[in-house]
């Protein structure tokens, strides 16, 4: 019986510590409020760090809500209950505002939170006036690239950039994008903040808490030291390198073997020769996981996936070519954004015969295999378009021609002029890697006058490009009929990038054949609608679907992140262009069986009808990771190569609360202490008191035997 009664006990105790925990979940529950957003996080260079940070459990601050800058005064003069944390909708988001707050410091200002109330907004860019301004070609004596005039920002490639993006900020700083959340702080801010300020101090407030601890600091060189410290016996990382994958593909297979002996010198093919075109894969924000780029790369790199797609179906077997031995070479760089990350890996790659890597099983590349490089920049306002070089070449000159003739042609109606630009004043796109290593090398940069005032910025979106989807549910893996404008407006997004891969297509096309493009198929508008319908709005599209394994899982039903990322991060932006270029780029295989079809140059697609189908590719990657971190001993402070690194996290969160007053906080301590006091007097008084108290309990020794004679 006395079992049964001990157990009974402990079942009971068990389930009113259960119960207790339930409570105490659903207490914290009414408690706190999570609110759904992105943070800015810490990235790394080889001088500076840069970004944002909590502090390790949290930083707390009570909601003020921003509606004109004066609402600012209230915090940055004396306010009552710091520190704060104020919403500040995108217009008041600028350069000044935020270095006032930062200014102030965490003891005033604690967290900031933009809300997505874009009304107001006319611009906004965290780039930096001239992007890659530290990277770029170089002169003697100049510690900044002599592309962009820092000195004149109505003359820079970014002239709306604040450069937020480069700032280090002593507080986090989190968007929230929906609706819901926003109208939610504002109506906890409105029912227990906004009045009577005065007396904040002597009441409750709402308040928000944001984690977002980062764990590196200082710059990379000190990040990465402590990373690979010898004594790092815990394995601790701090921050890892910026890294991601370069797509690459050929118009052509390449039909040059290497000699797969292991020890045998890589050795170029002399005879091959291939023109370069290419473009930006990636792009950036503040914040982790947004930004599209949709103006700032999105445009280059359907152009260039339009222009293989053309040239791919226009163009005779390569055998028939003039030249035999002449290819097209498409690169999708990645990690421009970040000081060239892609290119100058690109550039180091074939420098040291290292492109492609000795798995493709072809002979490496040199740059005296190179023709001439055309690389596809920003194309803000595609109607007005220049041909940027150094030098004014012949190579430039008969290429600026070949592009305005089909460009002011009356026969396509392309309407859009394309004018030369020569010298110094070149566009921060991957062509300046190749220059910075050697000023003659042949690159010919098409890039728009500048145009996007939300460059490298969470608005850099859909509504920026202005896309609508037509969803024509038409086959897109053909060309459109000139005459064909039944599907689009002129000017629509799709028609205007139809319009510039045609012209760029048709000039390639007659320096590849030697003969003038006479027909009348042009690029796909079609294409467009879905390529940027698959890159915009969903992962889960018909472009992505067919240039996929057959029956593969779907995409995200979000557009892919195209955030160059660290190494086993996201990297759905280089994974969808990879396929995507396969597919469009190769040549159907009908006599080979699936079971047969597994290893590259062979790779089974699903096709546009999504059965299935053989096709012979030549697509691949190649590493996006920057040389600083290869080289021995490289000193990190020379500039010569990205240094960035991005610091390591614990998971983001935010969650709102109220904060009690400083008057409630001391009388709950006070309290607190008083009971301790009292409780700890009693437990004395009971404690030397006990035989008083306790006088029927039997003494300890009481069940001891008496002790025996001896």
């Amino acid at each position: 019986m006395a079992q049964e009664v001990k157990s009974a006990a402990i079942w009971l105790l068990l389930l009113l510590q259960s119960s207790a925990i339930v409570i105490s979940e659903r207490t914290r529950d009414k408690i706190y409020q999570p609110i759904i957003g992105a943070s800015c996080f810490r990235r790394l260079n080889g001088t500076h760090q840069t970004g944002c940070s909590s502090t390790y459990s949290g930083s707390v601050g009570v909601l003020h809500l921003i509606n004109v800058e004066a609402d600012l005064e209230f915090l940055l003069s004396s306010p009552p209950s710091p520190p704060y944390a104020p919403l500040i909708p995108p217009h008041l988001f600028t350069r000044t505002n935020l270095l006032r707050l930062k200014e102030a410091g965490p003891r005033i200002i604690s967290v900031v939170l933009l809300i997505n109330r874009p009304k107001k907004m006319n611009q906004f860019s965290h780039e930096l006036n001239c992007p890659n301004q530290y990277s770029g070609l170089k002169l003697d004596n100049r510690t900044e690239t002599v592309t962009c005039d820092v000195t004149n920002v109505g003359n820079t490639w970014n002239p709306w950039g604040t450069g937020l993006l480069h700032e280090d900020f002593p507080f986090p700083i989190y968007y929230i994008a929906d609706a819901e959340e926003i109208d939610k702080l504002e109506s906890c801010f409105e029912k227990f903040n906004n009045f009577d300020y005065a007396s904040h101090a002597l009441r409750s407030l709402c308040a928000v808490e944001v984690k977002s601890f980062m764990s590196a600091a200082v710059n990379s060189e000190v990040c990465m030291r402590r990373t690979n410290f010898i004594n790092n016996l815990g394995g601790s990382k701090y921050c890892d390198p910026l890294e991601g994958r370069n797509v690459y593909a050929t118009l052509y297979p390449r039909n040059s073997p290497e000699n797969l002996e292991a020890n045998a010198a890589r050795r170029v093919n002399a005879n091959e020769k291939f023109i370069i075109v290419s473009c930006r894969l990636d792009t950036t924000s503040m914040f982790d996981g947004l930004g599209l780029g949709a103006m700032d790369s999105l445009l280059s790199l359907a152009t260039l996936t339009h222009v293989a797609h053309m040239l791919r179906l226009l163009l005779p077997t390569q055998s028939t070519l003039p030249d035999p031995k002449r290819n097209v070479l498409f690169v999708a760089f990645n990690g421009e954004s970040y000081d060239y990350i892609g290119s100058q890996r690109f550039v180091y790659d074939i420098e040291h015969l290292a492109f492609p890597t000795r798995s493709t099983h072809s002979t490496p590349i040199s740059f005296e295999n190179i023709e001439f490089m055309l690389d596809i920049g920003t194309l803000d306002d595609i109607r007005n378009i220049k041909l940027h070089t150094l030098t004014a070449t012949p190579l430039a000159q008969q290429l600026l021609q070949k592009l305005n003739q089909y460009a002011k042609s009356p026969r396509y109606g392309f309407n859009v002029n394309i004018e030369s630009n020569v010298g110094y004043q070149i566009p921060p796109t991957s062509a300046q890697s190749f220059l910075r290593r050697e000023t003659k090398f042949p690159a010919l940069i098409l890039n728009a006058v500048p145009g996007n005032k939300y460059y490298h910025s969470v608005y850099d979106d859909l509504d920026n490009v202005a896309f609508i989807y037509g969803n024509t549910s038409e086959d897109y893996t053909i060309l459109a009929d000139i005459n064909d404008k039944k599907y689009f407006d002129a000017d629509s997004l799709q028609m205007k990038v139809r319009n510039v891969s045609s012209i760029v297509a048709m000039a390639l096309y007659e320096t590849l054949t030697g003969k003038q493009y006479q027909g009348n198929e042009v690029a796909s508008s079609i294409l467009a609608d879905e390529f940027f319908y698959c890159y915009l709005q969903s992962s889960d599209c018909p472009l992505f679907k067919a240039s996929s394994y057959p029956n593969s899982p779907a995409g995200l039903p979000l557009p892919p992140m195209r955030y160059i990322s660290v190494l086993g991060g996201s990297q759905e932006s280089s994974g969808w262009t990879y396929r995507l270029l396969g597919f469009l780029l190769s040549h159907p295989e009908p006599n080979v069986p699936k079971e047969n079809c597994s290893q590259l140059p062979l790779f089974y697609f699903a096709g546009l009808n999504g059965t299935g189908e053989c096709r012979r590719t030549t697509q691949n990657f190649t590493s996006a990771l920057s040389p600083a971190f290869l080289i021995e001993d490289y000193d990190w402070r020379s500039g010569q190569y990205s240094t960035w690194t991005e610091s390591t996290w614990s998971q983001f969160s935010a969650r709102i609360f109220l904060r009690p007053s400083n008057v409630h906080e001391i009388t709950t301590l006070s309290i607190g202490i008083v009971v301790f006091i009292i409780s700890f007097c009693l437990i004395y008084i009971i404690s030397s008191r006990w035989e008083v108290l306790f006088e029927d309990v039997p003494a300890s020794n009481a069940a001891l035997p008496p002790p025996t004679a001896c």
